[in-house]
């Protein structure tokens, strides 16, 4: 009944590579054989901030990637958290087994949320739980506004824009645990490094991060 209920669903609304749009043939998930051929292996990226002991992401923020990301948060593409979660759970599972002991993410203000309809990176971390089997606990509360990291560039104006704007949630259980921390994009590390900060003033013993993509490094 349901390869029946499935292959109904297939042929009234065409699964599409989640990059690029393509079609997708009968053997593929979620990216066609041009996205995986151009992409090729996952290269992971590995990055260290002065709060959380690091930080892993798959893809580059570029091209088709960034592209397929706008639409995700942007243009109500929530759907795509499921392939970005099963893209991006490997790559925890083979970085950091052993590192953490539950999932949280990096949360948007209630004003963006109700704008939006969603919290991207409450999605792609709940996606992620489920392909690892892992809990997801949500510990910390966007306290203020601010001005959107996306429009800024300069690092430090980054760095400053998020001082003080998260807050870890009352009887959040942090004190002593190993906290994995998702984002959707990582772009300087400030925003991670800024939850980290506040995660570890409250008594958290480790964190460490991973996105989804994360934005080329600057030679």
């Amino acid at each position: 009944m349901m390869r029946v209920f499935h292959w109904l669903l297939d042929l009234i609304y065409p699964r599409r590579c989640v990059l690029c749009k393509a079609f997708l043939e009968k053997e593929e998930t979620d990216l066609c054989r041009g996205c995986r051929t151009k992409l090729g292996s996952q290269n992971v990226k590995l990055r260290k901030a002065e709060f959380f002991s690091f930080s892993v992401s798959p893809y580059s923020y570029e091209n088709e990637v960034r592209e397929s990301m706008l639409r995700y948060k942007f243009q109500h593409c929530q759907s795509y958290c499921h392939a970005y979660g099963r893209l991006l759970a490997p790559v925890v599972r083979r970085e950091l087994a052993g590192e953490y002991d539950f999932i949280s993410w990096v949360p948007i203000h209630r004003r963006r949320l109700r704008k939006r309809g969603y919290d991207q990176a409450k999605l792609l971390a709940k996606a992620v739980g489920r392909e690892l089997r892992q809990p997801v606990i949500s510990l910390l509360k966007k306290r203020k506004n601010n001005r959107a990291q996306s429009g800024i560039s300069d690092a430090s104006v980054r760095k400053a824009n998020v001082q003080g704007v998260y807050t870890v949630k009352k009887k959040a259980p942090v004190e002593g645990k190993r906290i994995l921390l998702i984002d959707d994009i990582y772009t300087t590390g400030a925003t991670l490094s800024e939850c980290s900060r506040i995660l570890k003033l409250r008594g958290a013993a480790e964190v460490v991060c991973a996105t989804f993509a994360a934005t080329p490094q600057k030679r």
